[in-house]
């Protein structure tokens, strides 16, 4: 997805913090245009999908994916209040049609 994104012209940086003040990093950043684009693991971030719920530990594990979400809601409304715009997509998606959804979403669609 990173390499069709180029090869269209686009320039980001990778794996960055949109904002210093928040603690947490985004997979792509384009920080002139203020969007912040995040590839959510399956499994780490309970894809309706495709998300398992290991056995041992059980409770340990669903309390850590519970706040995984939390913490995806808390960033993506702090950085929209930042006046980011934040998309979010599966890694699962097809890399073309997330491609093509950042380039609509910057107007050069």
């Amino acid at each position: 997805m990173r390499q069709l994104l180029h090869a269209q012209g686009f320039r980001y940086r990778v794996d960055v913090q949109p904002e210093r003040a928040l603690r947490r990093r985004a997979d792509i950043v384009f920080a002139r245009d203020k969007l912040a684009v995040f590839i959510d693991g399956c499994f780490w971030h309970s894809c309706p999908l495709h998300a398992t719920s290991p056995k041992a530990n059980a409770e340990w594990w669903r309390e850590k994916l519970d706040a995984n979400i939390a913490r995806d809601r808390d960033t993506d409304r702090r950085l929209e209040e930042a006046g980011w715009t934040v998309l979010r997509f599966w890694e699962h998606d097809d890399p073309a049609a997330v491609a093509r959804s950042i380039a609509s979403t910057m107007g050069r669609a």
